[in-house]
């Protein structure tokens, strides 16, 4: 399966100026990936205090994901502010080519950044099936947690977190990726944004594509705005779980829901 990871700056709180400027993206990518991964709330920004930019899931922005997934023959994936029954949720999102949508919200609140007063957390996980893998889709603090993001049984093949992950503790980002691949036995996926926010926070990227061993398959420059497509072989996979099988040893837990 390939792999395209979508490393920009997100332009504070213009859903209309963020669309535009993905689907300009997306059509240089037609035809020569399956999966596109962009940051967290990629069409806003990290706008945890602003309401009134939170839409159901037939609002513009996963009508807009739709009608690209399927004119650009590739599956889509982030997160984006959601309301529902009328709460608040950092939504991650996948949409498949022909227009199909999953999702699940973000379970770990970041509540050193007041996410947490403004948005309602989730209690399920995302895990779908697309080109031969088992996905699951995780968002950014998630990361932190790591039994909430347990592989139980080879549940899933790839792991991916969309993140608005700060520049100040982007050692930490680098690190937990390499830990939840390592341990989980699993692709992971990260895709970090750049530039500098409403807030005056600073983001560097550092998305990054890794194996199982947590060693990177493709990286994205640190700072540049650029896409970086690669690819991923679940017989690969499949053999060093074989002849690897430290999973079968691991602990069973319990998440309050």
């Amino acid at each position: 399966m390939r792999i395209s990871l979508i490393q920009d700056t997100i332009i504070w709180a213009n859903k209309e100026s963020n669309l535009a400027n993905l689907e300009m993206q997306l059509s240089t990518l037609s035809g020569k990936t399956d999966l596109v991964v962009l940051p967290e709330m990629f069409s806003t920004g990290f706008c945890t205090d602003q309401p009134q930019l939170a839409e159901d899931m037939q609002g513009k922005t996963i009508s807009y994901l739709k009608t690209f997934a399927k004119k650009f023959n590739t599956a889509i994936v982030g997160s984006f502010i959601a309301s529902d029954n009328g709460l608040l949720f950092n939504r991650a999102f996948f949409v498949f080519p022909d227009g199909r949508t999953e999702h699940a919200d973000k379970r770990h609140l970041f509540s050193v950044g007041g996410e947490n007063k403004h948005f309602a957390s989730g209690n399920k996980k995302l895990i779908v099936n697309y080109c031969g893998f088992n996905i699951s889709l995780l968002v950014c603090y998630d990361i932190r947690f790591p039994v909430w993001s347990r592989n139980i049984k080879n549940e899933y093949d790839l792991l991916i977190y969309v993140a608005n992950f700060p520049e100040n503790r982007i050692n930490n980002w680098d690190i937990l990726l390499q830990a939840r691949a390592i341990e989980n036995q699993c692709y992971v996926c990260g895709v970090n944004r750049i530039g500098s926010d409403e807030l005056g926070i600073n983001y560097n990227g550092h998305s990054v594509l890794l194996d199982y061993l947590a060693k990177p398959i493709v990286e994205c420059t640190e700072g540049a705005a650029e896409i970086k497509t690669a690819s991923i072989d679940k017989n690969k996979l499949i053999n060093f779980r074989e002849k690897a099988p430290y999973w079968k040893d691991a602990d069973t837990f319990e998440v309050k829901k």
